[in-house]
């Protein structure tokens, strides 16, 4: 955009994660921590003060923004209580989901992003591979994340069975104990099978919304998918008991980019040893000696649409949390490159079976922002 007052262009600011207050990061220890939930948090929902059980669903890539846009398919979310909290960085889900579960900030648990420098290889943490190679022997999943989740406390995990057991769980829900279900229909009535038990605290976790929405983009089958979660929630608070509450929350919202993909140039590309994280929020690690040509070639090429920093800028800016060890750092390039405008960089070994429709990992308002919401069955 350009300030019409003087005529040169200005861009958005990063929305930076609340580390500190309103964030997924912060759910898990508020309700697990030390004490009551009677004095939780501000930014917390007041009414869990008097509940005795609590389920915690997270409904994959469901924004605020977009709950805002298309709350008219969501007539149960919509009514319920609650409003906007924020996510991490990068807003992607291997990151995200560690944060929530583990309910530290990124620069604390490791998982850095979608693709993060493991042993000198880029490797796809939802899938511990590099390539086609499974990494889980030379990269245990412990080993990469030691923390466990839910402060060491076995909560159950209703979760599709596919998930149950893969090295992605293990490396951000150890500890926790896996309730696999074998269809969407199914999540409701494990929950209320896990409160009847006594349980005081359930991890739920859906992940269709964020799947249609990266391969069908935001139009009739994403309307249709969100009326079938806003079915699921609904599902959900009918299971709850007397003295129980809901909760949901994101680990990220979703932008539209369609076909923008912009494709570095080849003098950008020769300065380049790896490409590691995703399309909007784009890792570049320089061959020996490149560093700083590298940032000025990267600023040249993307600072008119994104924000285009160092690492060790980023870390200072507290994009990951007030902490990041060197070990974690390393995980990270040279250069980030983070896109504000609608549009996602190309990696050619960051490419599935078809392009991505709505993508996520930068921090726009649209990416960041994430519903936290509270409901009773009353």
């Amino acid at each position: 955009m350009v300030n019409a007052a003087s005529g040169t262009a200005t861009y958005p600011e990063p929305i930076v994660p609340e580390y500190s207050g309103a964030c997924v990061r912060g759910i898990v220890p508020a309700l697990l921590g030390p004490g009551d939930w009677s004095a939780l948090p501000a930014w917390m929902p007041p009414g869990l003060a008097g509940c005795r059980q609590v389920v915690l669903l997270v409904l994959d890539g469901l924004g605020w923004d977009q709950l805002g846009q298309h709350g008219a398919h969501a007539p149960t979310l919509s009514a319920l209580a609650g409003g906007p909290i924020t996510t991490v960085a990068p807003t992607t889900t291997a990151t995200a989901l560690a944060s929530i579960a583990t309910g530290l900030t990124p620069g604390e648990h490791g998982l850095m992003g979608y693709r993060i420098v493991l042993g000198g290889e880029v490797v796809n943490v939802l899938r511990w591979t590099a390539g086609d190679a499974d990494r889980r022997r030379s990269q245990p999943p412990a080993d990469v994340q030691r923390f466990p989740a839910f402060l060491g406390q076995a909560v159950p995990v209703v979760s599709p069975i596919e998930l149950t057991g893969t090295p992605f769980s293990a490396a951000h829900l150890g500890g926790g104990q896996p309730v696999p279900i074998r269809a969407a229909s199914s999540l409701a009535v494990e929950v209320g099978e896990q409160l009847r038990r006594g349980e005081r605290f359930v991890y739920a976790y859906y992940g269709l919304v964020d799947k249609i929405a990266h391969e069908r983009g935001f139009g009739p089958f994403y309307d249709a998918e969100l009326r079938t979660a806003d079915r699921l929630v609904a599902d959900v608070l009918e299971q709850l008991p007397p003295g129980a509450a809901l909760l949901v929350t994101a680990d990220h919202g979703q932008v539209s980019v369609g076909p923008n993909i912009l494709q570095p140039s080849a003098a950008l590309l020769s300065l380049v040893a790896l490409q590691s994280g995703e399309g909007r929020f784009r890792w570049f690690h320089a061959r020996r000696g490149a560093a700083d040509e590298l940032l000025a070639a990267a600023r040249s090429e993307f600072g008119d649409v994104a924000w285009v920093h160092t690492r060790d800028e980023l870390i200072a800016a507290g994009w990951f949390g007030p902490h990041v060890p060197p070990n974690v750092a390393g995980r990270l390039g040279d250069v980030a490159v983070v896109p504000h405008a609608p549009v996602s960089l190309h990696d050619p070994d960051d490419s599935g079976p078809f392009e991505l429709i709505c993508r996520h990992g930068s921090l726009t308002s649209a990416e960041v922002r994430v519903p936290l919401l509270f409901g009773t069955n009353s």
